[in-house]
C-alpha cells in the first residue's frame, strides 16, 4: 500500500490526525491499527470505575464538543462512544485499517517504510505517530512472579472473566488507575491487600452529574457549552504557576492534608501511612472521593514495606511477612515512550536507530532530528499535569498540517528538524524545567528519565505551546529534495 500519510494509532491523537487531514483537503491517508476496534487508551483500559481525571468538556475534540456528558469527570464507557461517533461523524472508518500493527518503520530513500505484523508494508511520504505516550503496561520484575498460583494481571488489561467475588487480592501500585479501581472492588472482595511504594497526593474529586437540563442547553445553545469548556480551560491553567515555584503549592498542598486528615480522623495508623513526603505536584496529583473511604474499611490492609518476593501463595514483604492473596492486580502504570522506537524499531536517515540515541528528545515534541516526515503526537515534553492532553495533540496537530502544506509549496520531499534548533531547544526547556516542582519537589517520578531530566512534561501554559506550534519556521528544519 502507497498513501501520501500514515496513520499509527487510533485514539485521541490518531483520530483527531486524521480529522484534521480530511478538513486540510488531505485524503490520502490511512489509519493503522493493531487492534479490532478504535479508541486507544479509552478502548484498553476497562478496569472497574475508570474515568477520566480532567473535565469532560475540555477533555474532548473542540471541533467535535459532545453536548451529551452526563457528568462532570466522563467514565470510561462515554469516553470510548464519543470516539466512535467521532469516526461516524467525519466519515473515518473506511480509513482505518483494524489489526495492522506496525513491527518496524524505516525512512528508505524518500518515503516511510512500514512493517505490519502479517507481513505486508504500508510505504507513505509522512507518518503520524500517534500511539500515545502511556499504552504499554508496565509490570514489575518480582522474584517468583511466574511461580504464583493464582491470578496475576495488570490493570490496562483487565480480566473480566475473573470473578474477584470473594477473592484475596493483592493491588500493587497506588498511582492514577489504582485509586479508580480500589474503590470499586473493595466491597466485593474477601480482603483487599494494597501494597504502597509511595503515598500520592489526594484532591476530592468535584465530580457531579450533568442535568438533563444542562444538556438540552448544551444541545439548542453551542455557545454556553463553548463558554463552560473555556472557563475550565481558564481554571485549569492556573495551576501551572504552582508547578513552577514550588512553594505556591502551598495552598493546594494544605487543602489535601485537611481532607487526608478529615477522612482519616481516629486513624492516625493510615493517615501516617497515607501522607506524602514531597511537595504536592512533584507526582501527578489524583482526584478521589472514594479511595480513601475504601482504604478505612475492614478488609483493607495498606502495605508500605518493601515487596521482595512472591510465593505460589502470596507476596513478601521486607519484614518477612506472607500476605496470603489468590490474585494480584497491578496499577504500576506504562512504560514512557514505550512507542517511540522501544517496541517498535524506528530507524530514520543513515541506518540510524531512533532506540539507540540514547533519550529520546523532540523539537516542539512533534519532530526528531534525524527521522524526516515522523511527526510523534504527544511526544517529548508535551505531557501535562493540570490540563487536557487533547488540546495539547490538537495544537500539535496545527503543526503537522502546516508541515505538510510547507512541503507541498516548496516542492520537497521531505523536512527533517535541525539538531542544532533541536538540541537548543532542549537546552531550553530543561532551564525551564529547573526549579520546578517536578525537579525540586522531593520525589522520583515515571515524568524523570534515568539521568534526572524531565523529559515528558511541558514546562509552562499550553496556550504557549499552541502559540508555538501555530505555523512551522522553515528555518528551525532541512527541507530534503
Amino acid at each position: 500500500m502507497h498513501v501520501d500519510v500514515a496513520i499509527v494509532g487510533s485514539g485521541f491523537a490518531g483520530l483527531g490526525a486524521a480529522v484534521r487531514l480530511r478538513q486540510a483537503g488531505r485524503e490520502d491517508f490511512v489509519v493503522l491499527e493493531k487492534g479490532d476496534t478504535l479508541g486507544g487508551t479509552w478502548r484498553d483500559n476497562t478496569y472497574p470505575g475508570c474515568a477520566c481525571d480532567v473535565q469532560s468538556h475540555l477533555y474532548s475534540f473542540s471541533f467535535a464538543p459532545n453536548p451529551e456528558w452526563t457528568r462532570t469527570f466522563a467514565r470510561q464507557p462515554e469516553i470510548r462512544a464519543y470516539l466512535e461517533r467521532v469516526a461516524d461523524r467525519y466519515a473515518l472508518r473506511d480509513r482505518i485499517r483494524f489489526g495492522a500493527e506496525v513491527t518496524a518503520a524505516r525512512w528508505v530513500g524518500k518515503r516511510w517504510e512500514l512493517q505490519l505484523a502479517d507481513g505486508s508494508q504500508v510505504h507513505a511520504r509522512a507518518v503520524v505517530w500517534g500511539t500515545g505516550a502511556l499504552h504499554e503496561p508496565t509490570v514489575p520484575d518480582l522474584p517468583g512472579l511466574d511461580e504464583f498460583r493464582g491470578t496475576a494481571f495488570h490493570s490496562a488489561r483487565w480480566r473480566h472473566d475473573h470473578d474477584l467475588t470473594g477473592r484475596r487480592v493483592a493491588v500493587i501500585g497506588t498511582g492514577a488507575s489504582a485509586i479508580q479501581f480500589v474503590p470499586a472492588i473493595q466491597p466485593r472482595v474477601a480482603s483487599l491487600t494494597v501494597f504502597q511504594r509511595t503515598a500520592p497526593w489526594v484532591l476530592p474529586k468535584p465530580d457531579r452529574p450533568v442535568s438533563a437540563l444542562a444538556r438540552r442547553l448544551y444541545r439548542a445553545v453551542p455557545a454556553v457549552q463553548k463558554l463552560q469548556r473555556a472557563l475550565i480551560y481558564a481554571r485549569n491553567e492556573m495551576l501551572v504557576s504552582g508547578f513552577l515555584k514550588p512553594r505556591r503549592m502551598a495552598v493546594i498542598e494544605r487543602i489535601a492534608r485537611i481532607y487526608l486528615h478529615r477522612v482519616f480522623a481516629g486513624r492516625p495508623d493510615l493517615e501516617a501511612k497515607l501522607t506524602p513526603d514531597f511537595t504536592i505536584g512533584c507526582k501527578r496529583i489524583l482526584m478521589s472521593n472514594d479511595y480513601y473511604p475504601a482504604l478505612k474499611q475492614p478488609n483493607v490492609d495498606v502495605v508500605t514495606e518493601k515487596i521482595v518476593r512472591v510465593t505460589p501463595d502470596g507476596v513478601v514483604t521486607a519484614d518477612g511477612v506472607e500476605h496470603e492473596v489468590d490474585t494480584i492486580i497491578f496499577g504500576t502504570g506504562f512504560t514512557v515512550g514505550a512507542g517511540l522506537g522501544k517496541s517498535v524499531p524506528i530507524t530514520g536517515r543513515d541506518g540510524v536507530r531512533l532506540a539507540d540515541t540514547g533519550t529520546v528528545e523532540g523539537y516542539l515534541g512533534t519532530t526528531i532530528a534525524g527521522f524526516p516526515n515522523l511527526f510523534v503526537l504527544t511526544g517529548p515534553n508535551t505531557g501535562l499535569g493540570h490540563s487536557s492532553m487533547v488540546f495539547m495533540i490538537e495544537s500539535q496537530l496545527n503543526y503537522v498540517i502546516d508541515a505538510l502544506r510547507l512541503l507541498d509549496v516548496h516542492g520537497v520531499t521531505a523536512l527533517d528538524t535541525r539538531r542544532d534548533r533541536q538540541e537548543a531547544w532542549n537546552a531550553g526547556l530543561q532551564r525551564r524545567l529547573d526549579g520546578s516542582v517536578w525537579t525540586a519537589g522531593g520525589c522520583a517520578s515515571w515524568y524523570l528519565d534515568p539521568d534526572g531530566r524531565n523529559r515528558t512534561l511541558w514546562p509552562g501554559y499550553t496556550f504557549d505551546f499552541r502559540r508555538r506550534t501555530r505555523k512551522v519556521r522553515p528555518a528551525d528544519h532541512e527541507l530534503l529534495v
